[in-house]
C-alpha cells in the first residue's frame, strides 16, 4: 500500500509538473512583432507626414531600436489620452510618445531605460505676459517638493497673476501648473498641443506650458516664442521612456538592451542634433 501509494503520488507530482511547464510555456511570448502606440502630432518627436507616414526623432530613433533586438515593429497613432488604456487592453505593445518616467506611472506601467531629458517652459504670443528667453538659457532645477522650489514658483505666480494657462491634459506637466497657479490663474485643459497653441495664437489663452524642444520645433506657428524661465530636474523625473506592461519585462529588456548600445555608440545624440538641434539624450 505505502509503495502504490507512493507510485501514485510521483505519477501526481510529474502531472503537476508538467502541466506547469505547459502553462508557462502558454503564457512566455517569442516576441517577434511588436505593435508601438505614437500620436503623430507632436513635432519634432513624432508627426504625421505627407500621405499619414509617422516621422519624427521618436519614429526614426524606434526603427533603429527595433533593428537592433531583431524585432518587427509596426508603429500606429493614437491619441495620447487613449495611450495607457490601449496599452493595458492589449491593443499596444508599447508606447513611446514623449512620456516621463515618474512615480505615478510606474505604479500601473513599466519604463524602458530613459532614451531623453529635456526641460518645460512657457510660450507666450506677447512679452507683456511673460519675458521672452533664449533657447541657450540653463535651466532652473525644481526638485518636486514645494517647499524647496517655492522662490521659483512664487516668482511666476506673481506674473502669471490672473493669467489663462493652457496645458495639454493628462501630461506630466499637467499637475505641476494646476498645483502651482490654478489659485492665482485660469487653467484650460486641451485634448491636443496644437488646440492649446492655435487659443494662444488667437488671444483666447495668455501662455502655454509644454516640453522646450516642442515649442522650439519649425512646425510651431512663428508667433509664439518660449518665456521665462525653462524649468528642468528631478520634477519630470528621470527622462522619457518607452513603456511597455508590466508583465511584458522580456520585451522591455530587448529594448533596455538596444537602447543602452544607442546611446553608447552615439545614435541617439545623432538624431537628437538632427530633429531638435541639440543633444536630448540623458
Amino acid at each position: 500500500m505505502k509503495l502504490k501509494c507512493t507510485m501514485l503520488a510521483k505519477v501526481w507530482i510529474g502531472t503537476l509538473l508538467a502541466g506547469a511547464l505547459l502553462a508557462s510555456g502558454a503564457q512566455a511570448k517569442e516576441w517577434k512583432t511588436v505593435t508601438i502606440a505614437t500620436e503623430g502630432a507632436y513635432a519634432p518627436w513624432n508627426l504625421t507626414l505627407p500621405g499619414g507616414k509617422l516621422g519624427g526623432f521618436e519614429p526614426e530613433l524606434i526603427a533603429n531600436l527595433c533593428t537592433r533586438a531583431q524585432l518587427q515593429c509596426n508603429l500606429v497613432a493614437q491619441d495620447w489620452d487613449g495611450m495607457i488604456p490601449g496599452l493595458q487592453a492589449g491593443k499596444f505593445d508599447v508606447l513611446m510618445d514623449v512620456i516621463s518616467i515618474t512615480p505615478e506611472r510606474e505604479k500601473i506601467i513599466a519604463f524602458s531605460h530613459p532614451y531623453a531629458a529635456t526641460p518645460a517652459t512657457f510660450a507666450v504670443s506677447n512679452a507683456k505676459v511673460l519675458p521672452k528667453s533664449s533657447p541657450s538659457a540653463p535651466a532652473v532645477n525644481l526638485t518636486g517638493d514645494p517647499k524647496t522650489d517655492q522662490a521659483t514658483v512664487d516668482a511666476l505666480r506673481k506674473q502669471l497673476k490672473g493669467r489663462t494657462i493652457g496645458i495639454q491634459s493628462g501630461t506630466v506637466y499637467t499637475k505641476f501648473i494646476e498645483d502651482s497657479f490654478k489659485d492665482v490663474a485660469t487653467i484650460r485643459d486641451y485634448k491636443t498641443a496644437q488646440e492649446r497653441d492655435l487659443d494662444l495664437v488667437n488671444g483666447r489663452i495668455d501662455a502655454s506650458f509644454d516640453d522646450e524642444t516642442y515649442f522650439l520645433s519649425s512646425s510651431t506657428d512663428k508667433s509664439i516664442f518660449i518665456a521665462g524661465p525653462k524649468i528642468g530636474g528631478p520634477i519630470w523625473g528621470p527622462g522619457e521612456g518607452l513603456a511597455f506592461r508590466k508583465q511584458d519585462a522580456d520585451l522591455k529588456a530587448k529594448f533596455d538592451t538596444a537602447l543602452t548600445a544607442a546611446i553608447a555608440d552615439g545614435t541617439v545624440k545623432k538624431l537628437s542634433e538632427k530633429w531638435f538641434k541639440t543633444n536630448v539624450a540623458p
